[in-house]
């Protein structure tokens, strides 16, 4: 049942369906996903915008705080008069106010006057550690503001707790570079110096700034601008951090153990894409301990040099739940479709192989010699052509079994009746065989003599002449009825067909025709017999030679051929061409009777060309004419490369 066409059906329609299903599936999730993560990216991108505008703004923020802090007639006073107690209870109001971690002022002359933190007023002429924001803002003599990167002995000087938030230990983090460094001490912060003139005296340096080390100000307020407090299975849904270098300094990124990821560094590939390249990083990235989709972007320092990082990301997994909810609905819509498919299929299967079924049926009925089965109604489309055509077969059938019949019974006739004639012309040739030989002998005895007038001796003559006639007609008689046993040789046809050719040459040379022979090159070597087969080519060129007149020609070519009935059949063909008078389509039919000729009364005994099909036929070949009359005509002998000889040759005739 597996092997039915109904069978092969059903199956069509669930691999169409299923290929179509497997296919927009695979499409399909690809598109999805591709869209999904095109939307992912491209929100990830603003979201990216928006964190480094408050990371800015937070700048701007100290920047400007500072700036008014210095046209402050008070504090300008209390700077010229170097009250650096008045100057340092601004400082701490300025601090709180805009939330700095150190602030300080700077005279002139790089001695610290006053500063936040433990160590208020230090000793007079301090001169701080190294503080680049303050030293390019007194080279430059403008105000300076954006991130820096200060060391450890600043951050100690100005607050040791500062020092020891800035202090990290590096934690070995999936996918991140190799390096040696165990910690960093330093700290990244964003900062502002504003130089204060009086004129064109310099009277010092207002500086203060926020340490970004384990800080969560502005990565928190990132994240709740950005992602609404949006969670996803527990989980911040959106994420933000600032790094130094590759190294997470602020961070709202979890741990597994749920702690803020401080001292986790960023991948190699966003480190060398972002820090080594400079260039934006938008896309999939593996973040401490899973994937999000990412945009990193270089922070750069008040030199212009990349110290470190911005970083927005969003869990990926809720777009990969979301892009698997929408293959299951995709999965269940091709299984509904493949259900749908199978019924289909076998609704489909059923009404076109009802119609094919019966036709069946009808086809083992015509295999029992029943040719008028039973199709049923005829349906339309193919499956209608089909039974029509099945329909026009058994009429051809029938009409070809009656015509069958009919030349089966004249075949029997003529058989039957050249049987007879065959037994009748043996007959005959025997008992006339005898006389004539005495007719002919006595008559030549009769011719020698010297005393005959020259009147009996024509008469002699005529008898002769008749006499010899007759028996040629009796020796074709017994050609035609006698089962002559082949006797076979090995035979190069084209030698052969020049030997008989050279035989009737001046005869042809006489009447002005000419004879030319076109020998088919490496031709194999057939096995026949030589005399028999030399008279059917000299019976068939003599032929040709008697419809020609002068002037015409006889054209003679070998070549290798299939066989028309069967083309796996190879052989050699005789082609024998003349330009005569060709041979009218009636006559063409009776050509190879026994007895019947075109010649005039005795030029011909009409059994030349029945003895040459016999003997060509007990060779296994096969001899086809065609002709137009007045253009002339085409004798084709094909003869097997392996000879098959007749049947009745294993018995010797009959």
């Amino acid at each position: 049942m597996f092997y039915s066409t109904k069978s092969k059906l059903i199956a069509s329609f669930l691999a169409v369906s299923l290929l179509v299903g497997a296919v927009s599936l695979f499409i399909g999730s690809q598109l999805l996903y591709q869209a999904v993560l095109n939307e992912a990216t491209n929100r990830i991108r603003l979201d990216l915008n928006a964190a480094q505008e408050i990371y800015r703004t937070r700048i701007k923020n100290i920047r400007v705080s500072l700036n008014i802090t210095t046209l402050g007639f008070g504090f300008r006073s209390a700077l010229k008069k170097r009250n650096a107690r008045e100057l340092a209870d601004r400082l701490n109001r300025l601090a709180h106010h805009v939330k700095l971690d150190f602030a300080g002022i700077v005279t002139r002359d790089g001695f610290t006057l006053c500063r936040i933190g433990p160590n208020t007023i230090p000793p007079e002429k301090f001169r701080p550690a190294e503080n680049p924001i303050v030293n390019l803002a007194r080279k430059e003599g403008d105000s300076i503001s954006g991130t820096v990167v200060l060391s450890n002995d600043f951050l100690a000087a100005e607050n040791p707790e500062l020092a020891g938030r800035a202090r990290i230990k590096i934690i070995p983090t999936l996918h991140a570079a190799v390096i040696d460094k165990k910690g960093e001490t330093a700290g990244m912060s964003i900062a502002a110096a504003i130089p204060i003139f009086e004129g064109e005296s310099l009277l010092g340096v207002l500086y203060g700034g926020v340490l970004l080390s384990r800080n969560k100000e502005i990565v928190d307020i990132a994240r709740d601008a950005v992602f609404q407090e949006e969670t996803y299975r527990g989980r911040d849904l959106g994420t933000a951090t600032i790094f130094l270098d590759d190294l997470r300094i602020s961070t709202n990124v979890l741990t597994p153990e749920g702690k803020r990821a401080i001292g986790t560094r960023a991948s190699k590939e966003v480190k060398r894409r972002v820090l080594t390249e400079g260039r934006k990083w938008t896309g999939r990235a593996f973040v401490v301990s899973d994937w999000y989709i990412t945009a990193y972007e270089p922070i750069e320092d008040i030199f212009g040099e990349r110290v470190g990082m911005l970083y927005v990301g969003v869990l990926e997994a809720k777009y990969t739940d979301i892009r698997k909810k929408t293959l299951l609905i995709l999965i269940l819509i091709t299984v509904v479709g493949m259900v749908l498919a199978a019924g289909l299929g076998y609704g489909l299967a059923n009404k076109i192989m009802s119609p094919i079924n019966q036709l069946i049926k009808a086809s083992h009925q015509v295999s029992e010699s029943n040719l008028s089965p039973e199709i049923g109604p005829i349906s339309e489309g193919e499956i209608g052509v089909l039974q029509g055509t099945f329909m026009e077969m058994l009429a051809f059938f029938r009409k070809r079994e009656q015509r069958h019949q009919s030349e089966t019974e004249n075949k029997l006739l003529q058989c039957e009746k050249a049987a007879n004639i065959g037994r009748m012309a043996a007959g005959i040739a025997h008992e006339i065989n005898n006389p004539l030989t005495g007719i002919l002998t006595f008559t030549h005895m009769l011719l020698r003599r010297k005393d005959l007038g020259n009147d009996v001796r024509s008469d002699l003559q005529v008898v002769a002449e008749s006499t010899e006639r007759v028996r040629k007609i009796v020796k074709g008689l017994l050609d035609f009825s006698r089962q002559t046993r082949l006797d076979r040789e090995s035979t190069e046809i084209n030698r052969l067909i020049r030997s008989t050719i050279s035989l009737i040459e001046n005869q042809a040379l006489i009447k002005g025709v000419k004879i030319e022979f076109n020998p088919g090159e490496n031709l194999p070597i057939l096995t026949l017999d030589r005399n028999q087969f030399q008279s059917v080519l000299l019976n068939i060129i003599l032929n040709a030679l008697d419809a020609t007149e002068p002037g015409d020609n006889i054209t003679v070519s070998t070549i290798i051929a299939l066989l028309a009935s069967n083309d796996d059949k190879k052989g050699i063909e005789i082609v024998i061409t003349d330009t005569g008078s060709g041979i009218s389509s009636d006559n063409l039919e009776k050509l190879f009777d026994p007895f019947f000729t075109t010649k005039k009364v005795g030029q011909g005994t009409g059994l030349g060309l029945a003895v040459s099909l016999g003997i060509v036929q007990k060779h296994g070949g096969k001899i086809v004419v065609q002709s137009e009359v007045g253009k002339g005509s085409t004798f084709s002998i094909w003869m097997p490369i392996e000879g098959q000889a007749d049947k009745d040759e294993d018995t010797g005739g009959r």
